[in-house]
């Protein structure tokens, strides 16, 4: 039996479907190697959960990005560090199947604490299962069908139901069968399933599909059973020309978490130094696109993003809600 704290508390009426601004936290991984100074083999921040502190070192990383949805009054979707914690990457870390699961169930643990402890009326907290691809995330690899990514990736949904998560998101997924086996997987967990495509600097995945197909193809496929859709690890640039106003798709975005800088997946991945960008930049481009996606209720960052610029971009998203006025700004290439 489930302790009271791992009660689902939102995931049959997530909050963050009405038209009210949620927050997330932004770049996990680029903040705990470059400015906490952690060593994170392959991107992976659950195994801080292994280490003497790593707790610690997590909380820190979430609790400014909480304080700052309770000093907006604005809702936050909180993260688990999981995004690598699937079984493909665990076996590079060397983590038995008995350690990946304990460690799953630890990370969404420690969110639950968090959310116990903060959590008002006025600023809800929505606890999602991140789950990352099987690959790398900036290239599709080697891809599986819709059917073996559901097999794939349904131990760790289940694991993250059962401890408690609210839904499930899927970060950086670079094709549709991925995504659609994190859908199947999710629906057959009983979870809501979020959908984040990351795309490259012409505004397709790295695939080469286009966004909006992407997006159409998975719901197409899926009875439209994804609760919505996110960017992620990509610069408004790259996708602002390719966004169709008015159309299904573009509706059915919901969430953005973008990269602070302007390079492309390859320049990123040579990069020796954080490319941070502009907080306030950031976020007045953030604002460029709610005439664009005017679905958009949940706001975040990714790679080179900190609580600066998710401050920024609450603070002029909230201006923007306030004014009633967009400001026409195309994000600059």
């Amino acid at each position: 039996m489930q302790p009271a704290s791992a009660t689902p508390r939102y995931r049959h009426a997530l909050p963050q479907l009405e038209d009210a601004l949620f927050l997330t936290d932004g770049g996990l991984e680029t903040t705990l190697i470059f400015h906490d100074g952690h060593d994170l083999s392959h991107f992976a921040a659950y195994d801080l959960l292994m280490r003497e502190g790593g707790e610690e070192a997590l909380r820190r990383y979430f609790e400014p990005y909480v304080h700052i949805a309770l000093e907006r009054g604005v809702g936050i979707v909180l993260e688990t560090p999981t995004w690598r914690a699937n079984p493909d990457w665990a076996a590079l870390l060397g983590h038995s199947g008995e350690e990946l699961e304990a460690l799953n169930r630890r990370a969404v643990e420690l969110l639950l604490e968090l959310r116990d402890g903060f959590e008002t009326d006025s600023t809800p907290i929505v606890v999602s299962g991140c789950i990352g691809p099987r690959g790398d995330g900036y290239m599709v690899g080697e891809a599986m069908s819709g059917e073996a990514a559901a097999s794939y990736h349904g131990a760790q949904i289940r694991t993250l139901a059962e401890a408690g998560v609210d839904l499930v998101t899927a970060m950086t997924v670079t094709y549709v069968d991925e995504a659609l086996g994190v859908v199947r997987a999710a629906g057959a967990a009983g979870l809501p399933a979020v959908i984040s495509f990351t795309v490259e600097t012409d505004g397709r995945l790295p695939s080469g599909q286009p966004l909006g197909e992407a997006i159409e193809e998975v719901d197409a496929r899926s009875d439209g059973a994804a609760a919505y859709f996110m960017v992620n690890c990509a610069h408004p640039s790259h996708f602002y020309e390719v966004l169709e106003p008015g159309t299904e798709w573009t509706a059915r975005i919901r969430g953005l978490r973008a990269n602070a800088s302007r390079m492309s997946h390859a320049e990123l991945d040579e990069a020796d130094e954080l490319d941070a960008g502009n907080p306030e930049e950031l976020a007045l481009e953030y604002v460029a696109l709610r005439e664009q996606l005017p679905s958009l209720t949940v706001l975040g960052g990714c790679c080179g993003t900190d609580h600066r610029h998710v401050d920024a971009i609450s603070v002029a998203w909230l201006r923007l809600l306030a004014s009633g006025n967009p400001q026409e700004r195309t994000p600059a290439a």
